[in-house]
């Protein structure tokens, strides 16, 4: 959670489900400049510390189903020592 890009995507998704287009849209809403590459890279990181999930999948009929996400916990508890 060292990048604030990754807070951004926490903040974003709330308490919401949110396909990965939106957060990109949103992102770019809030001032955030990131290639798609880029936030999958970020939208992984998150998933594999546990702090977002895939909630579903969306069909559009172009391709591979475009990922949902939602966050996989409310809190997080850091120990300085």
């Amino acid at each position: 959670m060292h990048c604030p890009t990754r807070w951004e995507i926490v903040e974003i998704i709330g308490n919401k489900e949110m396909r990965t287009e939106e957060i990109m849209e949103r992102l770019r809403k809030n001032g955030v400049e990131l290639t798609r590459p880029g936030l999958y890279y970020h939208l992984s990181e998150l998933r594999d510390a546990g702090v977002i999930e895939v909630a579903d999948y969306s069909e559009s009929g172009r391709g591979a189903p475009e990922k949902i996400w939602r966050l996989a916990m409310k809190k997080i508890e850091i120990s300085l020592v």
